[in-house]
């Protein structure tokens, strides 16, 4: 079965969006993976089909009530559906790339996209949700946040890279950002491709593209070269 991508939101138009196109977007077509949206709206309450409404105990804004979304997501996934159910959330675990490759390993997943002030915490707990967050920073609501985790996921499956070991070299696999890239021409502007990535000697360059990655971590992510706990 192919890597199933089930998606609820008040805003279906937004996908496949970018996953429509390059890499991702010529899986889909192939069947190597299946996207489907659920409009969230659709199990809204009463002639408007209302979504939201004030949060309890006051402050601004609008909550996602757990009935309308608990209705949605009963009807969007089967019984028994063992695909792990994510809410895109700002204060959600932190998607990094060992976490892609798990799911990227699994059947699937289920990805709720919030809007508004949040949703309310009671779904998340009779829904078994796992909140997710793609980084220090607020969005308009969940949708662009499922496009990354589905984008950087998509891209693990089976087939889709054309060079399967495209991945394997890149920035936070191995626990290090990625060494630097140079093609043609040998010479732009005076600046030069390295000498070693030119020389036919594929030991020294793998050892140059080492001390390059380590570098440029202890610069930039130094954070990354912790100890893990």
């Amino acid at each position: 079965m192919p890597f199933h991508a089930t998606l609820l939101t008040l805003y279906p138009e937004m996908f496949p969006g970018p996953l429509g196109v390059s890499l991702a977007g010529r899986a889909l077509e192939r069947g190597d993976w299946r996207l489907e949206t659920f409009n969230i709206r659709e199990h809204g309450e009463g002639r408007h089909r209302l979504v939201d409404d004030t949060p309890a105990g006051g402050s601004p804004g609008m909550v996602l009530r757990a009935d309308v979304l608990a209705s949605a997501i009963d009807a969007a996934v089967p019984e028994g559906d063992a695909r792990p159910r994510l809410l895109m959330s700002p204060r959600g675990r932190p998607l990094t790339q060992g976490f892609v490759r798990e799911l990227a390993a699994g059947e699937g997943v289920v990805v709720v996209c919030g809007r508004f002030e949040g949703v309310d915490e009671r779904v998340i707990e009779g829904r078994g949700l796992l909140e997710v967050s793609i980084g220090d920073y607020i969005l308009s609501g969940g949708e662009m946040a499922a496009l990354v985790l589905l984008d950087a996921a998509v891209r693990l499956l089976p087939g889709v890279m054309g060079n399967a070991l495209s991945g394997e070299a890149e920035s936070f696999e191995g626990g290090l950002l990625e060494h630097p890239h140079y093609t043609r021409p040998s010479v732009w502007e005076g600046r030069e491709i390295p000498a070693v990535l030119r020389s036919g000697d594929h030991g020294a360059v793998a050892r140059w593209r080492r001390a390059e990655a380590e570098r440029l971590t202890r610069e930039r992510r130094p954070d990354l070269l912790l100890p893990r706990r």
